[in-house]
């Protein structure tokens, strides 16, 4: 009688589990009113049951889900530490959870197979304030969550969310022997900017994963670590990967080290257009005047777009504001209209923007009757990122645009910009 015994004893638990998990739908539905009722299930013995509750918890996705959520980024089961961590973000990048890993988790036996979306340059806006609490909680599961997965989906969510204060775990997490843990740690460093962790990346600027690598080296470069020129200048003359010495040249460009200024001449007339355009990134932020004309040649000799480009910030670096129909800020300001240039032309105005003179051109450039729908938009953000406190005026106006697209994005740069100011 024992073996069936202990069959309707196992009967009983599993009902009982399938009636939890039933219970915990139901409380799902009644909305933020229902969490204090939810909350309690996430200490369930069964995982099926506390996952449940943390997808409730994310369903009503109010202020008050946050502190339960953060509860389970506790948690020793993988899903529920991802799912939590994912219900965090979503609460600050609404639709987030869709395109996550929890978007594509799938059961196979004790198993979770799951993967990231392919796009990972979402980033908060500046208002937007984060509780320190919620960094806190993704940095330690980035460091130390059950499992890599749940490492990486919280190092993601650390650079989505601009998490400063979880820098540390970040750096921690670049040892890991798992690779999608060490990218997204990486990419996570990107977005933040901080750029006392360059030290802390210099290691895998040899790492033998090519996207590491490549990561490694783009990381170096936009956090302007200075201790990395001499072992970026190996790898660019030891590589011979193209995208490698791409990324190493455009890092070196951005570091902008006085040590590397002949090498950016030497690049300048390299047959590469890649290595031409990081070539004039370098001499465009070095800015010694004996260069200028070196590089208005260039520009009006180069006829690819990305190097003609770096060439254009290069000029304007060099204190070029003309905005005539083949000056260089007008240049960059026509590529806001390309798709194919849009994004380097937003990188490059920000930078430049910083100048009080080129903002002055910038202003014209936006209050001109010919001004498109895509320079509209486009220098809303560089304004909102560049911009100082004469700003405002410029983009308050663009926020009463006629066209909606336009106001939209004039209101969301005066909201970034006074979170900087």
């Amino acid at each position: 009688m024992l073996v069936p015994l202990l069959a309707v004893t196992a009967f009983a638990a599993d009902s009982d589990v399938k009636q939890r998990v039933k219970d915990v739908r139901e409380l799902g539905k009644g909305g933020s009113a229902s969490i204090p009722r939810i909350q309690p299930f996430l200490r369930d013995p069964d995982a099926n049951v506390r996952i449940e509750a943390v997808k409730a918890l994310v369903q009503i996705d109010t202020q008050r889900s946050l502190d339960p959520l953060i509860q389970a980024t506790g948690d020793n089961e993988a899903e529920v530490q991802i799912r939590a961590v994912e219900g965090l973000i979503n609460f600050y990048v609404p639709g987030y959870v869709k395109s996550g890993m929890t978007g594509s988790i799938q059961r196979a036996g004790s198993a979770i197979k799951s993967k990231f979306s392919d796009t990972n340059d979402q980033v908060i806006d500046a208002y937007v304030q984060v509780r320190p609490e919620v960094i806190h909680s993704l940095g330690r599961v980035a460091s130390g969550g059950s499992s890599l997965d749940a490492r990486a989906s919280a190092a993601r969510g650390v650079g989505i969310l601009r998490g400063q204060a979880a820098v540390p775990d970040l750096l921690q997490a670049l040892h890991a022997k798992d690779t999608c843990l060490i990218y997204e740690s990486l990419i996570a460093l990107q977005k933040i900017r901080e750029e006392s962790a360059g030290p802390g990346v210099r290691f895998l600027l040899r790492d033998l994963d090519e996207r590491i690598k490549l990561t490694a080296i783009e990381t170096s470069g936009l956090l302007r670590d200075h201790g990395a020129v001499n072992e970026l200048r190996d790898v660019l003359d030891r590589s011979r990967s193209d995208k490698v010495k791409h990324a190493a040249l455009t890092a070196l460009a951005q570091i902008a080290d006085p040590s590397t200024h002949a090498l950016f001449k030497a690049y300048l007339v390299n047959k590469d257009d890649g290595l031409r355009a990081a070539a004039a990134e370098g001499l465009g932020r070095l800015r010694d005047d004996a260069d200028g004309a070196v590089i208005e040649k260039a520009y009006s000799a180069e006829e690819k777009g990305a190097p003609r480009l770096a060439d254009a910030f290069a000029l304007v670096r060099y204190g070029s504001t003309d905005m005539s129909e083949f000056g260089a800020l007008r240049y960059l300001v026509n590529q806001l209209n390309s798709a194919a240039g849009r994004d380097s032309a937003i990188a490059y105005l920000t930078e430049v923007a910083h100048d009080n003179s080129v903002r002055q051109a910038l202003y014209s450039a936006l209050q001109a009757q010919a001004a498109t729908k895509a320079e509209k938009t486009g220098l809303a953000q560089v304004l909102s990122a560049s911009g100082d406190r004469d700003t405002l005026p410029y983009l308050q106006k663009l926020s009463e645009d006629p066209d909606a697209e336009v106001a939209q994005a004039g209101m969301r740069a005066v909201r970034n910009l006074n979170a900087r100011l």
